[in-house]
């Protein structure tokens, strides 16, 4: 299982666009084969983060899934609502738990 972590910084008063445009894509990418799950969630401390929680059933599913016309159009219409971006993809079999 590959886990992904997408935190975007929004520009402020931006959330009912960025809900508008990421909706489509939230909707479609639940369909893809390999997602286990994907949502997105609000920071509690934070109204201008938003993260993306994404858990793939390996790379070839999330490689995929960079590739899929929902998401470049989601990509295309948020850019501008974006102040900074940044993606974390954590493969369980690096991480070590005590």
């Amino acid at each position: 299982m590959i886990y992904l972590i997408a935190t975007l910084e929004i520009k402020p008063g931006s959330l009912p666009k960025i809900m508008e445009a990421v909706m489509p894509c939230i909707d479609a990418t639940r369909q893809e084969a390999g997602c286990i799950s994907y949502d997105l969630v609000q920071s509690l401390t934070d109204e201008n983060t938003l993260m993306f929680v994404e858990r793939w059933t390996d790379k070839a599913a999330l490689d995929a899934h960079f590739q899929e016309p929902h998401l470049i159009a989601w990509r295309d219409a948020g850019a501008p609502f974006f102040v900074s971006r940044k993606i974390e993809i954590i493969e369980p079999a690096d991480v070590e738990v005590r």
